[in-house]
């Protein structure tokens, strides 16, 4: 299993956990949301929970908990900017289709939870 950081949103991950105080990584996850089904979700961890895997890349951590992996392995987690707004991005090999509006996916049938 496998998520890849760009050095870019390692380096966001970093000066959000150092401006908020506290934390260790950046919690990614889904839930079932939108049109098309599932949304990522995006948090500060500040405790590593039974069942969470840690991932680490230039010296930024992120965490995924144990139910969500099999649908982000394989993920590369950019940050950037698109128009006004900043924002983690990721390229999924397990989406199928996302909507029209960019805000909800669905998963190929082999990865359907």
């Amino acid at each position: 299993m496998a998520i890849i950081l760009s050095e870019r949103a390692a380096k966001h991950i970093c000066q959000q956990i150092t401006r908020r105080g506290k934390g260790l990584a950046l919690r990614v996850g889904m839930k079932k949301v939108g049109c098309s089904g599932f949304a990522y979700t995006f948090d500060y961890a500040d405790e590593i929970q039974i069942g969470d895997q840690l991932f680490k890349s230039y010296d930024a951590h992120i965490v995924i908990d144990a139910h969500n992996l099999p649908f982000l392995d394989g993920s590369h987690i950019d940050f950037v900017r698109e128009g006004l707004n900043d924002l983690f991005k990721l390229d999924n090999p397990n989406v199928a289709n996302m909507c029209g509006c960019g805000e909800s996916f669905s998963l190929k049938e082999s990865a359907e939870i």
